[in-house]
């Protein structure tokens, strides 16, 4: 499985989502991959899952299928994101 995070740089959720990546990291020792919407990966991904808000946590299957999608404040815990982060992206330096 795999979980995104969706933001755009340089706006009013920056904050926001900057602080989740952070949290989630120090609490679960994994990395939560960023997406900014206006990349061409990001408009992609965006336009695939239908993501139109921000920020947004999406968890993919290894086929890509939709696991979970969640939307402006209404994050996860990082217990229950933790679930659909591999362990191979745990933090390297933890120091």
């Amino acid at each position: 499985m795999k979980a995104y995070i969706f933001y755009r740089p340089n706006s009013e959720n920056e904050r926001q989502a900057l602080d989740y990546v952070r949290d989630f990291a120090m609490q679960t020792g994994k990395n939560l991959p960023a997406i900014d919407p206006d990349s061409s990966q990001g408009v992609e991904m965006c336009r695939l899952y239908e993501i139109m808000q921000f920020p947004a946590i999406l968890t993919v299957d290894d086929q890509g299928h939709v696991q979970n999608l969640w939307i402006g404040e209404h994050l996860p815990s990082y217990s229950e994101l933790s679930y659909y982060v591999p362990q191979e992206s745990a933090l390297n330096d933890r120091s």
